[in-house]
């Protein structure tokens, strides 16, 4: 079921190497009522250099580029200008030690989800600009989520509080 009143919801991809990992973040996005996707950094967009639509992007955002608002910014510093000039809340999907266990997360709105490098994750020096950091819990021997399983876990258990 789909609400009639959308508040803004901001997911900023920083440094994603992936095309398929972007694609299925655009849409689980899509699904879950993101309004804006801001591309930052090495990311790839849903259009190619010469402008045309990838197709290696679209198999899996499924129509989802269309339907969402996405803009690329060459520098993260961009991205934050541009989200603190709106009042934007920022909360970063990343381990850390200040994080806070994203089941507690209550996001103030406007509010912008961050999301960094698969193998990196997001630099010290850009977890310190956000507002919170939002840690998954790992309970496996592995140390981490993929960073689209990691944003349909997140947003939707924040966004649906």
């Amino acid at each position: 079921m789909k609400s009639s009143a959308r508040k803004e919801v901001f997911v900023v991809l920083h440094n994603i190497r992936s095309v398929h990992n972007v694609g299925s973040i655009f849409r689980t996005a899509e699904c879950l009522g993101v309004t804006n996707i801001i591309l930052t950094g090495y990311t790839p967009a849903p259009v190619d250099r010469f402008g045309r639509l990838r197709k290696d992007f679209a198999k899996v955002a499924l129509g989802a580029e269309a339907s969402v608002s996405w803009k690329s910014l060459p520098k993260f510093s961009e991205a934050l200008k541009f989200l603190r000039d709106r009042k934007v809340f920022i909360v970063a999907i990343e381990q850390s030690p200040e994080s806070e266990d994203y089941k507690k997360i209550k996001p103030n709105y406007p509010v912008a989800f961050l999301l960094g490098n698969e193998v990196a994750g997001i630099r010290e020096s850009i977890l310190k600009k956000s507002d919170v950091i939002a840690e998954i819990p790992m309970f496996g021997e592995k140390e981490s989520l993929n960073v689209t399983v990691a944003a349909g876990i997140a947003l939707s258990r924040i966004l649906n509080r």
